[in-house]
């Protein structure tokens, strides 16, 4: 009798261990399973991630080009406008001096200047 009264723990722990193996193995798998999961969703997120960088990039790129485009597009306006205000403010500058030298030759024909 001693002998069955022993064999029933040692049965019923072996049991218990082997219940125990069993669900650790199905952790175990589970753990696996969700490991492989993440692993694969983390590389799509950085698939979709460089992905949406290199559209950043070339977006960027495309906005600096338009706004470099622009951009010298108004300073070749703004290069021009001075051009002309120079040119003109030269021609006027030609008809001033032109004028003042056809004033000072009437004014020396009258007599109200000195010769100098």
């Amino acid at each position: 009798m001693d002998q069955v009264l022993s064999d029933e723990p040692e049965n019923l722990t072996l049991a218990l261990l082997r219940k125990i193996d069993k669900k650790v193995d199905a952790v175990d798998a589970k753990v696996d399973a969700l490991r492989v999961q993440l692993r694969a969703e983390i590389g799509d997120a950085k698939t979709e991630l460089r992905s949406e960088m290199h559209s950043l990039r070339a977006d960027v790129a495309s906005d600096m080009l338009t706004l470099e485009m622009r951009l010298s597009d108004q300073i070749v306006g703004l290069r021009r406008a001075v051009v002309e205000y120079h040119s003109s403010a030269v021609g006027h500058g030609v008809l001033l001096s032109e004028f003042e030298e056809r004033l000072l030759r009437l004014e020396r024909h009258v007599g109200l200047r000195e010769t100098h």
